[in-house]
């Protein structure tokens, strides 16, 4: 694998140790590469623009700026349209279904990982948020959602224009079903699936299949 291949990931934790042992089982992991670190919310801004890596892994509770509102700031529409490159943020937490985790994931951030992650789990999650799919269980990320969304938005008009077999592709989406039980739910291939999710990102201006979840709830869809 070549170093365009590697997946490119910025440390940003306030506890140097720890982002140095974070490091270390980055580095050693195959196809993931440490980009740079930062110590609190501002650093990994600059560095995100700096280094534009792929994947933040973001601690949510830092000095100066949390990772909450670094997460929004990362992911505003002004940041958003300089970026070349897709970013994906990993919450690193200390506590199982965290209001604050909710609200990142809210605001853009990928899914989140408690710091006592193994770390073969560390390295799985940071892949799999690369390829635009959430790291927490549907069930999590619901009951995470729910309380987040006790009054809901009613649902913009963008999502009439969905066609009904997208709008069955995107409430499956919302559940957690992969691509492959989508597929077997509509009756039809995976690619086709795979084209009515991009068709329903586009549609409705969303980044990746957390995004997803994250308006279904918003509008009380699921």
């Amino acid at each position: 694998m070549s170093d365009t291949d590697e997946i490119r990931v910025l440390l940003s934790d306030d506890q140097e140790l720890f982002r140095a042992g974070l490091a270390v089982i980055i580095d050693a992991a195959p196809g993931l590469r440490v980009a740079g670190q930062a110590g609190d919310g501002f650093e990994a801004l600059n560095r995100v623009e700096e280094l534009e890596p792929d994947v933040v892994l973001m601690d949510i509770r830092m000095p100066e700026m949390d990772g909450v509102e670094a997460t929004r700031q990362l992911f505003s529409p002004e940041r958003a349209s300089r970026r070349t490159r897709p970013l994906r943020v990993l919450v690193l937490t200390t506590f199982n279904l965290d209001d604050r985790a909710a609200t990142a994931i809210r605001y853009g951030a990928s899914g989140f990982l408690l710091k006592d992650t193994t770390p073969a789990m560390l390295c799985d999650a940071i892949r799999t948020v690369y390829t635009g799919n959430a790291v927490l269980a549907p069930h999590d990320l619901s009951t995470l959602l729910d309380g987040q969304f006790r009054t809901r938005a009613p649902a913009p008009a963008a999502y009439s224009s969905l066609t009904e077999k997208e709008q069955q592709v995107f409430l499956a989406v919302a559940k957690g079903h992969s691509n492959a039980d989508i597929a077997g739910l509509i009756f039809a291939s995976e690619s086709t699936v795979k084209t009515h999710v991009g068709a329903i990102l586009r549609k409705l201006g969303l980044r990746d299949r957390v995004q997803i979840v994250v308006f279904a709830h918003e509008h009380g869809l699921v």
